[in-house]
């Protein structure tokens, strides 16, 4: 029934109309029980409220809700610098909400939104598509950053992972670096999965061999991938991190044990947060411009609560910035220096 109204769900579901409304709008004053019912009733009906009668009967908030997977490190303070900046230009204001790691929390943060906002923002790697689809709120503007492929028509924007960590790949090998190293971002996020995916190709067709250490984006995981391969008292050429954090981790672990890069060992990133171009020696890393990242994402997500039909995916290209950390001949073995730390 493609032209159900409200008062069709009411009737099916032997509530009020005032019931359904207050679900639909995600108010708290509904039971979950309520929730629920109202909600299977209404797409089994095939109803989804009209934003235009919506705004007629709730005033636009003028918020825009951004669900992030942290709000906490460089590369998410840019991606929300270039949304404040967009929003602010648009007459919005951001509500912010951390999704953390368990896909619950993801649900949770989805119903905090209901009602509050004018349209979301959802960058959650890390959560299954179908989860995020049946959490939803009903008729919400939704623009999604990042996630994870799925077969539904939705307005997303991701970044170009799987080329990008390939291109690095050719760069360091290109610069005479045969072991390169790859430090793995979490194993249940897509971003890092389609790094790891480009990574691997690319040492495939230089026919040379895929070796993957642990790690999880926070700067600690990358000191020790670094202090794994350190105490294996054989370094190889060149260290590639699935992000910029934890190649300054690695960075710093191999510093603190008397190693020089690139002298010694090439390392590499990906994102080029800001940090990246500060630290000595400056790092090599794959470039995406955040900031505008986030700005885009607000420009089409006001579109779409202006009722703008988007259902595209724009991939974001990205591009080397080759500095100091990749360059020089890496020593491809410790014993071969007698002032270099050794293991017992």
């Amino acid at each position: 029934m493609s032209n159900a109204t409200i008062r069709d769900v009411a009737r099916e579901a032997g509530v009020s109309v005032a019931s359904v409304s207050r679900v639909m709008n995600g108010r708290d004053n509904v039971s979950a029980a309520l929730r629920l019912k109202v909600g299977q009733v209404a797409k089994a009906l095939g109803y989804a409220p009209h934003i235009g009668a919506r705004n007629l009967s709730m005033a636009r908030t003028h918020a825009i809700g951004i669900l992030l997977p942290d709000i906490h490190g460089e590369f998410f303070s840019e991606l929300v610098r270039g949304m404040d900046r967009e929003a602010s230009e648009l007459g919005f204001q951001l509500l912010l909400s951390n999704i953390h790691e368990e896909p619950a929390s993801a649900v949770k943060s989805l119903s905090t939104m209901r009602g509050r906002v004018d349209g979301l923002v959802l960058m959650a790697p890390h959560v299954s598509t179908d989860l995020l689809f049946e959490h939803l709120p009903a008729g919400l503007p939704v623009m999604l950053v990042n996630c994870a492929q799925h077969d539904r028509t939705h307005a997303r924007i991701c970044i170009d992972n799987r080329s990008a960590a390939s291109m690095m790949v050719d760069h360091l090998a290109d610069s005479g670096h045969r072991e390169i190293v790859f430090i793995c971002g979490p194993h249940d996020n897509q971003e890092a999965a389609a790094r790891l995916d480009g990574y691997r190709a690319a040492m495939e067709d230089r026919r040379l061999t895929p070796c993957m250490v642990d790690g999880n984006f926070f700067e600690d995981s990358g000191a020790a991938a670094a202090e794994r391969l350190i105490a294996q008292g054989r370094l190889p050429d060149a260290l590639f991190a699935a992000n910029d954090m934890m190649a300054i981790g690695a960075m710093t672990a191999l510093r603190q044990a008397g190693l020089s890069v690139p002298g010694d060992i090439a390392v590499a990133g990906f994102d080029d947060i800001p940090l990246a171009r500060l630290i000595t020696p400056a790092l090599t890393t794959v470039s995406v411009d955040i900031a505008a990242l986030g700005a885009r994402a607000l420009t089409r997500l006001s579109a779409l609560i202006d009722g703008a039909d988007d259902r595209q995916l724009e991939s974001v290209a990205a591009h080397l910035v080759i500095r100091e950390t990749s360059g020089g001949a890496a020593l491809h073995a410790l014993s071969s220096r007698s002032d270099l730390p050794t293991t017992g």
